[in-house]
């Protein structure tokens, strides 16, 4: 029994015994792995980190020595030279000694303009727009006043913040107002030529005076001296460039309408809202009320018991503000002067939401729309944007049809969402019937 278990090994584990021929040495498998090159950062040379997140600045002006060994006895002279130096004081060493080669970089464009007789005019480019560009021709209804209101002796004016004008003046009219006995407080002023927008001005004196800029978080006091000046007929003081420079009042800001006084360019100061007066200039001549009454009141009936005076201060009226009548050929358009400004509940970089590109539009929706834009164009709503201005919020268009007849509509879910509400409650109608049904 013992001869048959050993024979056939019952009961027992199987181990394989190995070939002395056949056995391969391992090789551990830390080096199975190729050698790779150890990473540096070529700014500083660490191998903690790489270039791009090199906390080290470049060093572009960085004087380096270079040592060029060409043959052994200039390495056994360099070596002698050193050790002489080691012994040396440092002034008894030899300048002759020492190379040095200097890389400067040329930095002309971090440098402000210089005035030269010739301009090498290279790499010229389009100004970039940040803000939306006025129709063709109206570029001057867009500009605006850089008027602001001050305190003059606890009493409020006006003043106007003019880069063009090199001293502060204002005139005697309207110092008048505001300082009544401002020829007691004169400084004498003698052998000065003053002029301004090509015109003469003739000086009374110098007012000593302190202008207080109001504002929430504090105010602002600058002590000024204006010129005060005989035929000036400006409603305001004009506050020239020396103490904008002084005072550090910076009225150049990209967005928004503000300017700010000194270092403190989180404490801003709003300008003035002038409206724009524009000048009518009317007619009271009868050939053209006439002329206007053949044209533009063709249609419109005048009641014939008025008496021939009545009727005349009438036409005169109508003529007068004939801009706010429409017509076929001389629709209203945009009414400047009462534009609306929508405020965002967000700052900018606005989010890719507010710039949606356009729907397909099919041959004939798309000759409808190009009609449309055409129509608005005319009138002055919209206009063009040109290729070099910036466009933040992008709004898609539709065309929607109703018996043959197209109509624009305008897809502002998105711009809605991001708008501040204007929430303002909307009377009833039966409320509004019963008030007035015993009227």
């Amino acid at each position: 029994m013992e001869d048959i278990i050993t024979r056939t090994r019952i009961g027992k584990t199987w181990t394989k015994i190995p070939n002395e021929s056949k056995m391969v040495s391992k090789i551990p498998r830390e080096d199975r792995r190729p050698e790779r090159p150890v990473l540096k950062c070529h700014k500083c040379g660490s191998t903690s980190h790489l270039a791009n997140t090199c906390t080290k600045k470049t060093k572009i002006n960085e004087v380096q020595v270079i040592e060029e060994v060409h043959c052994t006895e200039e390495k056994e002279e360099s070596d002698q030279d050193s050790a002489i130096s080691e012994d040396t004081p440092v002034e008894d060493y030899p300048i002759e000694n020492i190379t040095a080669f200097f890389e400067v970089t040329k930095v002309h464009t971090h440098l402000p303009q210089y005035s030269e007789d010739f301009y090498n005019l290279i790499n010229i480019q389009d100004a970039r727009m940040c803000k939306t560009k006025p129709a063709r021709g109206k570029a001057y209804t867009a500009g605006a006043s850089c008027i602001a209101s001050v305190l003059m002796n606890d009493i409020e004016a006006k003043v106007n913040l003019d880069t063009g004008a090199f001293c502060t003046f204002v005139g005697k009219d309207y110092l008048q107002v505001i300082l009544p006995e401002w020829r007691n407080h004169l400084l004498p002023i003698e052998g000065v030529q003053f002029s301004y927008a090509s015109n003469n001005m003739y000086p009374l004196g110098i007012l000593d005076t302190n202008l207080v800029f109001p504002h929430p978080a504090g105010s602002i006091r600058v002590k000024t001296e204006i010129v005060v000046m005989e035929n000036c007929t400006s409603q305001h003081i004009t506050f020239g460039n020396y103490y904008l420079n002084i005072y550090g009042i910076d009225t150049n800001n990209h967005k928004d309408r503000y300017f700010i006084i000194g270092e403190n360019k989180r404490q801003k100061f709003a300008f003035s809202n002038m409206p724009k007066q524009i000048s009518i200039v009317t007619s009271k001549n009868d050939t053209y009320n006439e002329e206007f009454v053949s044209n533009k009141l063709v249609e419109a009936q005048i009641n014939p018991s008025l008496s021939p005076k009545m009727r005349n201060e009438l036409i005169n009226v109508l003529y007068t503000y004939n801009s706010a009548f429409a017509s076929d050929n001389e629709p209203l358009g945009a009414i400047r002067g009462h534009e609306v400004d929508i405020t965002l509940n967000i700052d900018r970089p606005y989010p890719p939401g507010l710039r949606r590109p356009a729907y397909p539009a099919s041959p004939r929706a798309r000759e409808a729309l190009e009609k449309h834009i055409r129509e608005l164009i005319q009138l002055g709503v919209i206009r063009k944007v040109g290729h070099n201005e910036e466009v933040e919020v992008t709004t898609p268009f539709i065309i929607a049809w109703n018996n043959n007849q197209s109509r624009m509509l305008g897809d502002f879910r998105a711009l809605n969402t991001y708008t501040v509400p204007d929430r303002y409650p909307i009377p009833r109608i039966q409320e509004t019937l019963n008030q007035l049904s015993k009227a």
